[in-house]
């Protein structure tokens, strides 16, 4: 048995049993044994075939779902694999991209496997925030239950707050937190409340009297703060890129395991900062339940294609997004392990019974 810590820049193997939640002077950490090339293959061992050989799919359009609304992370992610995937002429079939929100991912992961079962038309965006919905008990399904195709990067997380809002620094955040955590509101999706929580823990704050409001992503988040309806929003880094670009918000904290690239690279990591807590989120893909395996494999072998050319490569630099490509039985691993984490994270904050 091993544990396995994934960071942005490497991964770690320890000896002891699956993954772990660590508590002050321990890393929190999501993570699964990967091996160092991804292999494409499907869960027999077939290697994928190439777009366009061995048969004729796909036959038409196939949509591309962003379960949230546009500027989630899932947004984000869906539109800059579908234009990597046509801008190089990976897949020439037309892509286009829907958003369907709802549940933090619950309504349209439950629609891939059900209304969907069997269809090959459609492939989805998916990551952390469906696998902590599943362990708080707020959906019945999770990523580790889907057709999962591939996993394709690692984000980090970072607390941002309005420029004039009501903290300057985590100092701030922090001493506002213990005075009365009701009165500074959190705007977080699903997968956000996890280390926003295990912050609060190794802050000396029980995570239960946080005050969370759902959003469904940063978008829905950002418009929060800047109305005055929420203190903080914690989500991916690149659903605030362009309004912290813009000034309009202030990076907090993130829970990098690293200092982050500039231009934020005076950010403060929460390890730093004396809260040892590290946390990523992964994106993937995933289809329909039941998904023909001629589809399962040409998807594979075309995100294969687009994890090294020269597109995606420059979206994953814009955006730091940490490579973590893989397909087949790796990442079924992948997702696997990281479930396994996430459902110690939220018995650990009692997640579970703050619905």
């Amino acid at each position: 048995m091993r544990s396995t810590t994934i960071t942005r820049t490497r991964r770690a193997t320890s000896a002891s049993g699956g993954p772990r939640l660590n508590r002050r002077n321990r890393a929190v950490a999501v993570g699964a044994a990967l091996a160092t090339v991804a292999l494409v293959a499907t869960a027999c061992g077939n290697k994928a075939q190439p777009p366009g050989e061995g048969g004729d799919y796909p036959k038409g359009p196939v949509t591309v779902t962003a379960p949230a609304e546009p500027g989630s992370g899932w947004d984000t992610t869906a539109r800059a694999m579908t234009e990597a995937l046509q801008k190089d002429d990976i897949v020439t079939s037309p892509l286009p991209v829907q958003n369907k929100p709802g549940g933090t991912g619950c309504s349209w992961i439950t629609s891939m496997m059900q209304q969907e079962k069997g269809k090959d038309d459609q492939i989805a965006i998916t990551s952390l925030a469906s696998q902590t919905m599943k362990a708080r008990g707020l959906c019945e399904y999770g990523p580790q239950d889907t057709t999962l195709i591939a996993t394709l990067y690692v984000e980090d997380f970072m607390v941002v707050t309005p420029e004039d809002g009501d903290f300057k620094d985590l100092d701030a955040l922090v001493k506002a937190l213990k005075d009365d955590p009701q009165k500074v509101t959190v705007a977080a999706a699903g997968d956000d409340t996890l280390p926003f929580a295990l912050f609060a823990k190794e802050a000396g704050i029980d995570p239960a009297d946080i005050n969370f409001v759902n959003y469904d992503g940063g978008g829905e988040q950002t418009t929060a703060m800047l109305n005055g309806d929420a203190k903080v929003a914690i989500a991916g880094m690149s659903e605030f890129r362009s309004v912290l670009e813009a000034g309009d918000i202030t990076p907090l904290v993130t829970f990098a395991e690293k200092p982050l690239a500039a231009p934020f690279d005076d950010v403060p990591t929460a390890k730093d900062a004396g809260y040892d807590v590290t946390l990523g989120n992964w994106r993937g893909v995933f289809g329909p339940a039941e998904m023909p395996d001629e589809a399962v494999d040409y998807w594979a072998k075309a995100l294969e294609d687009m994890s090294k050319s020269d597109t995606w490569q420059d979206t994953l630099e814009k955006n730091q997004w940490a490579s973590e490509f893989s397909t087949g039985d790796d990442a079924q691993t992948y997702v696997d392990e990281a479930a396994k984490t996430v459902e110690e994270g939220v018995k650990e904050t009692d997640l579970g019974n703050s619905k």
